[in-house]
């Protein structure tokens, strides 16, 4: 997930209210739908994948592209269908629609998504370096580099348009050809025998996939990237509803098509990574297996432009999301318990907030934040599939709705607590069990028949108002 400026300087190919976008402007406007989606750490989770998977790294990354790429595709499509993710979000209820605009807004910003821009580069710059990662030695560096992290990004944010102008172009292509260069530097290494599969790739590799493919967040960040891709195409001159649907879906289609074939090649770099040197998945990140391949094909150089790379990368990140949660916050809660706070204060807040999560480390922040997203996927997935078939199903039985995220929102919530619980050393086990009584739990798919049975109660129950209506 990453933040650039959109331009809208692209000339339309016909004249009236039907424009439509040339070649060239769709393929801008998928190069920079693309950037919007991919940032450094969009760069770290496939080659984790493959590199756990070893030799069923195919079903792996199919399943983590069906999570990470066609999920957010289709989000931003049902958004714009929606007119927006409020609109989309106040189907189920007003309050609902702010109560998950703020838990996606601090899923992320300052609960994750900030905090890993600082812990993932300083693994990649700082930590490969380190005699020792653990003990006193460590932990003091990590706290240093955090502070000097956000402090910069901090003075950046004060004025991200500058850095994104910038770096919102630059980082992009630079990423694409680092992972240009790796690719090839791995096919000129040689055949390598891949490993056996490891960890959570051990068993059900294509499940795994699909909720690791979660941890990109890009589904949640599609759900606000959707008004601003139709927005853009609106200000290119592009009018009429149904082509700036059918130009956004061409915009997604071309950005799918890439991130498919990244993620693909990222995966396989994992697994030559992963037949080089081995990773202990309990302890080890993406940005392990990263800095394990470049320092075995390019030595200690590699590994510090790569630092360089995701510091850079990274900073550009944080200061676009430092900006978008402070602008989000102040303008839903500019005034708390009757006092004004401003802008600046939720930027300095968010930040501090962000630093003092990021020297939790980078394979903690990951740890708790996977059941977390296990909680808000499901509840996005059904959003995303009644909005594309609002005209079909949810136009005729409004409650639906209603009930089928507070069916899902019921079991995703349950999931996460037991599975936090279990992160930080306990059991929960009465709950545990009537959780394993849902078929397709296993997967951590258990939601899927509350969600049909949110679906039939939710005819019924519309169908119920409309006869007393009557």
């Amino acid at each position: 997930m990453a933040t650039t400026p959109i331009p809208t300087d692209i000339n339309t190919a016909e004249s009236g209210g039907r424009r439509r976008l040339p070649f060239s402007g769709r393929l801008v406007m998928a190069f920079t739908f693309f950037s919007m989606f991919f940032g450094a750490g969009n760069l770290i989770f496939p080659p984790f994948v493959g590199a756990q998977a070893g030799a069923a790294t195919v079903p792996a990354i199919i399943g983590f592209i069906v999570s990470a790429v066609g999920l957010p595709i289709l989000g931003v499509l049902a958004v714009t269908f929606a007119g927006g993710f409020d609109e989309l979000a106040r189907r189920v209820s007003p309050a609902f629609a702010s109560l998950l605009g703020v838990a996606i807004m601090l899923t992320i910003g300052p609960c994750f998504a900030i905090p890993r821009t600082a812990t993932t580069s300083y693994e990649m710059m700082v930590a490969p370096f380190l005699p020792s990662r653990t003990g006193w030695g460590g932990w003091t560096t990590q706290l240093a580099y955090s502070l000097v992290f956000f402090a910069v990004a901090f003075l950046l944010a004060q004025h991200p348009e500058k850095l994104s102008a910038v770096l919102g172009r630059f980082m992009g292509p630079l990423l694409l050809a680092f992972i240009a260069v790796l690719f090839i530097a791995c096919l000129a290494h040689g055949a390598v025998t891949p490993t056996q599969p490891t960890g959570d790739y051990a068993v059900h590799q294509a499940s795994r996939g699909f909720l690791d493919g979660y941890q990109t967040m890009d589904l949640l960040a599609a759900l606000y990237f959707g008004i601003v891709i139709s927005a853009n195409v609106r200000a290119m001159h592009v009018t009429d509803n149904t082509l700036i649907r059918r130009e956004t879906a061409y915009a997604g289609l071309g950005t799918g098509i890439l991130l498919i074939v990244i993620y693909a090649v990222l995966g396989y770099v994992g697994v030559v990574s992963g037949s080089i040197a081995s990773v202990n998945p309990a302890t080890d990140t993406g940005a392990t297996v990263l800095t394990n391949l470049t320092a075995s094909l390019f030595g200690t150089f590699g590994m510090v432009f790569l630092g360089i790379v995701f510091v850079i990368a990274c900073l550009n990140v944080c200061t676009g999301l430092i900006c978008t949660c402070a602008t989000y916050f102040h303008t839903r809660f500019a005034t708390v318990a009757g006092r004004r706070v401003s802008y600046r204060a939720w930027q300095a807040l968010f930040t501090v907030f962000s630093f003092v999560v990021s020297n939790a480390g980078l394979s903690m922040i990951i740890k708790v934040s996977v059941p977390v997203l296990a909680a808000l996927y499901p509840i996005a997935i059904v959003l995303v599939t009644l909005a594309l078939t609002h005209r079909i199903l949810a136009a005729h039985f409004s409650r639906v709705y209603f009930w089928m995220v507070l069916l899902v929102a019921i079991v995703s919530f349950a999931t996460c607590l037991a599975s936090i619980v279990t992160v930080f050393g306990g059991s929960l086990p009465w709950l545990e069990a009537i959780l394993n009584m849902l078929p397709l739990q296993q997967f951590q798919l258990g939601w899927i028949i509350p969600a049909l049975a949110g679906l039939l109660i939710g005819v019924l129950d519309s169908a119920a108002h409309s006869s007393f209506k009557r």
